[in-house]
């Protein structure tokens, strides 16, 4: 099974910028559909962007769109969420998932591989 290790989280002003990545290991990113999530304290977890690497697609959740930007880097196996214009609601627990499967991609259960998770925290 595919490792992932996320990085890049921090506090961060509103209006701020921040970039995540995620190091894949065990697997090789071109082969798997990506996502980012994230979960808030007391709420579910949310997904946030896919990225499907077979052929470059991507979606994003309305509350991100035009703000964030996920891609992939195969040469170094990781993968991106670039977090711009950053708002207090962005505040969570963000995680990186894996998966091979070619369903719905804003399902958690789609993806089979998890990373530990990086906090970004936003002030107002």
């Amino acid at each position: 099974q595919v490792q992932l290790v996320e990085s890049g989280g921090g506090s961060v002003q509103a209006g701020g910028s921040l970039r995540l990545s995620c190091a894949v290991s065990g697997g090789t990113l071109g082969t798997y559909n990506m996502a980012w999530f994230r979960s808030a304290p007391g709420n579910e977890r949310e997904w946030v962007a896919s990225l499907r690497t077979r052929y470059g697609w991507t979606y994003y959740t309305d509350s991100v769109k035009g703000r964030f930007t996920i891609s992939g880097d195969n040469a170094k196996n990781t993968l991106y969420l670039q977090m711009t214009s950053l708002k207090s609601e962005d505040t969570a627990m963000y995680y990186c998932a894996a998966g091979a499967s070619s369903g719905l991609w804003y399902r958690p259960s789609e993806y089979s591989s998890w990373g530990q998770g990086t906090q970004v925290t936003v002030s107002s």
